[in-house]
C-alpha cells in the first residue's frame, strides 16, 4: 500500500489517485491529509503539494485538482522525454510536470466542456481537442506517463511489487442494419429500387433483385463468414445492435422481426452483445429508455453495455442518461473520424461529471479505432498508425480496442484490407 498526502482531499484527487495507482498501477493505497500521520509512516509514502514534506517522493500541484467546476486553462505543450505532456511545475517536484492534473484533464474531457465550435453532429470534433492540435492523438499518453511514473517509483522504493499489465485486444461489430435488402418489406424496397433506378445505380438494383428472389445472400450478412475467419484468428467479438424506431438517421428493420431477433441470440453464443443505441437516444432520454427495453425483452437479459457510433458523444447528457437507466459500460469514447485515443488513455475508466463533480459507475472502455477513419485514408496510412498504436499499447499493457461495422465485411477491396487489419491488430 502507498501512504498519498495532500492538504485538501477531492473527489477529483480521489478519482485520478484511484486511476493512476489503482487502476493502472495496480497499487492499493489510502490518502490522508493529516501531517503526523504522514510522518509517521515507515513505508511507502508520497505527497502531492504545493511544497514537499521532507525527502518523500513529491510532485507539485497546479492546483486544478482543489477547484470546481470549468474554468478556461492555459495550456502549453512540452515533452517529458519522448511523450508530450503539460502543466509544467518547478524543479522540486520529481516529475517536471502534474500528472495527476493533466491525466484528469484528459479523462474527464475538460476541453469538451469549455466553448468550441461544434461539428455537423453539434458534438465536439477531434480537431479542436489539445491531441489533436499537438500531434499526440495516437498515443496513450496518461499510460505513458504512469508506465514512466512506474520506474520513478521502483527506483525510489526498490522494495515495491507492481503487478504486470497484460496488453489485449478487443474487436466490437456495430450492427447498424443487419440486412441492407432482407426484411426491409415491400414498399422500403420497392421504394430503394426506384430510386436506384433514377440515379443509374444499376449494380444495386440487380443486387436487389437477386436477393429479394433468394439468388445471392443479403451482402449485409456477413456474420457466418467472419465467425469462421475469427474462430481461426481466435478474435474475439462482441456485437452491438440497433434497436432504434425507423428514421432519417436510422435505417434498421423492424426490431420486431424474428429474424432479427433470432441474429442476435445466435451472436450471443459468440460472443457477449450489447446496444448500439439510435440517433434520438443520443440525446433523449425517453428513446433510450424505449430501446434499453427493447434489447432486455430480445435478450432475456439486463444490458450491460452500449455503444453510439457515428453520432458522437454530446457531454455530459449521454453519460449521465446512461447513469440513469444503470448502463454499466459505454464503448462510444473515441472520434468517428480520427484514429487515436479521445481521452488519452487505453485503460478503463470511471465517467467523471464535470458539472456536478461526482464520479459515477459508467464505465468507460475507450476506443482507439473506428472504421469510419478509414474513408479518406489509404490503407498503408491506416496500417502504419495501427501499427504503431499497437506498439505503443503494448509497452504498457493496455487494451487495443477497435469498432468495426459489420458493412466494412462487404465483399470486395474494403473487406479485404479489413480482414488484414483484423489479423495483424489481434496477432
Amino acid at each position: 500500500m502507498i501512504l498519498i498526502f495532500t492538504q485538501k482531499i477531492t473527489t477529483r484527487k480521489k478519482y485520478i489517485f484511484n486511476q493512476i495507482f489503482g487502476e493502472i498501477l495496480g497499487l492499493e493505497l489510502k490518502i490522508t491529509s493529516k501531517i503526523e500521520e504522514f510522518i509517521a509512516c515507515k513505508e511507502l509514502k508520497f505527497s502531492y503539494g504545493k511544497s514537499r514534506m521532507g525527502n518523500e517522493l513529491f510532485v507539485e500541484s497546479i492546483g486544478l485538482l482543489n477547484k470546481q467546476g470549468i474554468s478556461d486553462i492555459e495550456i502549453e505543450v512540452k515533452k517529458w522525454e519522448d511523450v508530450p505532456c503539460f502543466f509544467e511545475v518547478g524543479e522540486k517536484s520529481d516529475l517536471p510536470f502534474d500528472i495527476f492534473s493533466a491525466a484528469f484533464y484528459m479523462l474527464s474531457r475538460y476541453e469538451e466542456y469549455l466553448p468550441h465550435v461544434k461539428n455537423e453532429n453539434n458534438n465536439f470534433p477531434a480537431t479542436e481537442s489539445l491531441a489533436f492540435k499537438h500531434k499526440f492523438l495516437s498515443r496513450p499518453v496518461v499510460d505513458i506517463w504512469t508506465h514512466k511514473f512506474k520506474i520513478i517509483l521502483q527506483k525510489h522504493f526498490p522494495e515495491i511489487k507492481l503487478p504486470t499489465r497484460k496488453f489485449t485486444t478487443e474487436n466490437i461489430l456495430s450492427v447498424a442494419e443487419v440486412y441492407k435488402y432482407n426484411k426491409k418489406g415491400l414498399m422500403r424496397n420497392l421504394g430503394g429500387g426506384i430510386r436506384d433506378l433514377f440515379q443509374l445505380r444499376f449494380k444495386e438494383i440487380f443486387e436487389r433483385i437477386r436477393t429479394q428472389l433468394f439468388w445471392a445472400q443479403d451482402p449485409y450478412d456477413v456474420y457466418r463468414e467472419l465467425l469462421q475467419f475469427s474462430k481461426q484468428q481466435k478474435i474475439r467479438w462482441k456485437f452491438m445492435f440497433q434497436l432504434s424506431d425507423y428514421s432519417k438517421y436510422d435505417k434498421n428493420i423492424d426490431h420486431n422481426r424474428l429474424a432479427y431477433q433470432a441474429q442476435i441470440k445466435s451472436l450471443g453464443d459468440y460472443g457477449k452483445i450489447g446496444l448500439l443505441i439510435g440517433y434520438e437516444a443520443t440525446y433523449k432520454l425517453k428513446p433510450l429508455r424505449k430501446e434499453k427495453k427493447r434489447w432486455e425483452n430480445i435478450a432475456n437479459q439486463e444490458l450491460e453495455m452500449a455503444l453510439t457510433n457515428d453520432h458522437g458523444i454530446n457531454l455530459p447528457d449521454l453519460y449521465n442518461n446512461f447513469d440513469a437507466i444503470e448502463i454499466a459500460n459505454d464503448y462510444s469514447m473515441g472520434f468517428v473520424d480520427k484514429i487515436g485515443f479521445r481521452a488519452g488513455t487505453c485503460t478503463s475508466f470511471l465517467y467523471y461529471d464535470l458539472k456536478l463533480e461526482r464520479i459515477s459507475p459508467l464505465k468507460i472502455h475507450p476506443t482507439a479505432f473506428n472504421s469510419e477513419a478509414f474513408r479518406p485514408r489509404s490503407f498503408f496510412e491506416v496500417k502504419t498508425v495501427l501499427e504503431r498504436i499497437k506498439a505503443d499499447v503494448k509497452e504498457v499493457g493496455g487494451e487495443l480496442i477497435m469498432l468495426y461495422k459489420n458493412t466494412d465485411f462487404v465483399e470486395g477491396k474494403r473487406k479485404e484490407k479489413f480482414l488484414q487489419i483484423l489479423e495483424k491488430m489481434n496477432d
